[in-house]
């Protein structure tokens, strides 16, 4: 999103441009923008939302704020950290006083308020008080999801208070619930919002089902409303699997997974049929400032393997400078990927989309080194084979470069501009829903209403795509295809990360589903890092986070209890 085209919503100084002016004069000022010619104040608002929404995931003061929500949990390992995602993983040190606690939490609320003030303003249209419904139910299922029983404000707050008390989350997902049904009954389908960028009826529809799902651990006659929101997102025609290369990359090697995730391919617009919500940076190179703050998504996902410097120089195919802040677990690598089964077929597995090998792509690269076991070693280490590196061929690293050079990595976040090599900010747009996406959450919900059967074949939608090539290859129509017998929520799960990993925030759906911490064991079981890049300390209230000491502290005049096992 244009830094430019948001100051408005951002400053509230939209009420500025309405002074007084001249008619048929030079001096009347026209509007132009990728938002159209309405700048009204509550349209400011509403683009407001989606900045405050940016604002929050694109934090570029703690670079490892993205490592927050997959360290700590079977997706996520700390690769070269930045500080605040450090007690995510190593959890006797996850305090009220943490950094991406006290981000997080403030972030959700400011959404909140922002949203309040469009939802009882007189002057907003059904579809842009449902655009705030969608941003005020995002907030509070987040919320809820994270700490369990909140603060509920439904009203705009025109004076401090000083009196905030916690509210069952039963009461908070009342209002979830009213919200999202709001917003699914007046916002605009996808293709007919002001903008591709802006929120569409499904989008309310994907995260009414995530929410529904959430709830239904507590009435379980919610599992029914979670398939039966989200199945017109996947029946009514407006979205399809990609399923055939398309778009800018068709003459580079790739797949058609693959394309979903490369810059200048993510947009409806620009092909990608399966993008429910995606987050548009509108980054244009002649814009100072051109993104909010600074995304970090990519400096986090993408190994550091600019230091290579013998082999390699940053590229757009390759997604850009990395800086290795978070590795992928080896529950991810050796179980969800496991290259020894059936998932060694999966295009979502390939080289393109879990990168695990690099070939020298430095012109006029000729070097001799010794390897040993897959490693660059020292040459007179026994046993080592000598090896010349030309452009093109398969790169090698030392085996310490694991934690943070080179490791197997999602290339979802990836990308590069020419002109800025050193990779200081996140510029494409991000995936944040999907059709894939909305498959799982069916088949979860068919799951839980004790249809295996049913849940199977959602799967099957997206194993057919992902075993679609190598079915072809392999003669075999069947490959990599499941039965009810196969379905169980650990099989969900890990569903949900070859599909969704870069892309879910792992920690929610594992609180969601009740899961984080024997997932966490399953991931400490096969983990061989060092001691000090390891999950450790994880107890179950664990699963909740603390309550920011500030709001505890500021609060005078009532009582937010802290969760307990926190201080």
């Amino acid at each position: 999103m244009k830094l430019k085209h948001i100051l408005f919503a951002a400053s509230g100084a939209a009420a500025l441009i309405a002074g007084t002016s001249c008619s048929d004069s030079y001096l009347d000022e026209e509007m132009y923008s990728q938002y159209g010619t309405d700048v009204s104040d509550v349209n400011a608002k509403v683009i407001g939302l989606h900045y405050k929404y940016a604002q929050m995931w694109g934090w570029s003061d703690q670079q490892g704020y993205v490592g927050c929500w997959q360290d700590g949990t079977d997706v996520g390992a700390p690769g070269d950290v930045q500080g605040v995602e450090t007690p995510f993983y190593k959890y006797a040190q996850l305090t009220s006083q943490n950094g991406g606690v006290s981000h997080t939490w403030g972030s959700l609320y400011g959404i909140i308020s922002a949203a309040n003030i469009i939802i009882t303003d007189a002057n907003a249209t059904a579809a842009e008080k449902a655009e705030a419904e969608f941003f005020r139910a995002y907030a509070y299922n987040m919320l809820v999801t994270l700490w369990g029983d909140v603060p509920l404000i439904a009203e705009p707050i025109t004076t401090p208070r000083t009196d905030l008390t916690r509210q069952p989350v039963a009461e908070v997902d009342k209002l979830i619930e009213a919200d999202l049904t709001d917003a699914i009954a007046n916002l605009p389908e996808v293709g007919k919002t002001k903008t591709e960028s802006r929120i569409n009826k499904d989008c309310a529809r994907m995260l009414a089902a995530e929410a529904f799902l959430r709830i239904g651990m507590r009435d379980n006659s919610y599992f029914k409303k979670a398939e039966e929101v989200i199945t017109p997102t996947i029946s009514e025609g407006n979205y399809k699997l990609i399923q055939e290369r398309y778009g800018k990359f068709t003459g580079e090697a790739g797949d058609y997974y693959a394309d979903m995730f490369r810059w200048g391919n993510q947009r409806r617009s620009q092909g990608n049929t399966e993008g429910i919500w995606i987050f548009q940076m509108e980054y244009n190179n002649t814009v100072t400032g051109g993104t909010i703050n600074a995304p970090q998504q990519r400096r986090n996902w993408v190994a550091a393997f600019h230091k290579l410097s013998d082999f390699m120089v940053n590229a757009d195919s390759l997604g850009g400078r990395g800086n290795g802040r978070l590795r992928l677990s080896n529950y991810v690598k050796h179980v969800a990927f496991n290259q020894n089964s059936i998932e060694k077929y999966d295009v979502r597995n390939s080289n393109h989309n879990i990168r695990r090998m690099l070939y020298a792509n430095k012109a006029g690269v000729e070097k001799e080194i010794s390897v040993k076991d897959g490693f660059w070693v020292d040459d007179n280490t026994e046993g080592a084979t000598k090896v010349t590196i030309k452009t093109g061929d398969r790169v090698y690293w030392h085996k310490a470069d694991t934690l943070n050079v080179m490791y197997p990595h999602t290339t979802k976040w990836g990308a590069y501009d020419p002109t800025d090599d050193f990779g200081w900010s996140m510029v494409k747009d991000w995936p944040l829903m999907r059709l894939g996406e909305a498959y799982l959450l069916r088949a979860e919900a068919r799951f839980r209403q004790n249809n295996a059967a049913g849940a199977a074949a959602d799967i099957n939608v997206l194993r057919d795509r992902a075993f679609k090539t190598a079915r072809e290859e392999q003669g075999d129509a069947t490959l990599g295809a499941v039965s009810a017998s196969d379905i169980t929520l650990d099989f969900i799960l890990d569903e949900r990360i070859r599909e969704l990993v870069g892309e879910e925030n792992r920690r929610m759906t594992l609180v969601r589903t009740g899961t984080l911490g024997e997932r966490i064991k399953k991931a400490q079981a096969i983990e061989t890092a060092p001691a000090e890049k390891i999950i450790e300390g994880y107890q179950d209230y664990n699963a909740l986070l603390p309550i920011p000491l500030t709001e505890i502290q500021l609060n005078k005049d009532a009582v937010i209890e802290q969760n307990p096992g926190y201080n």
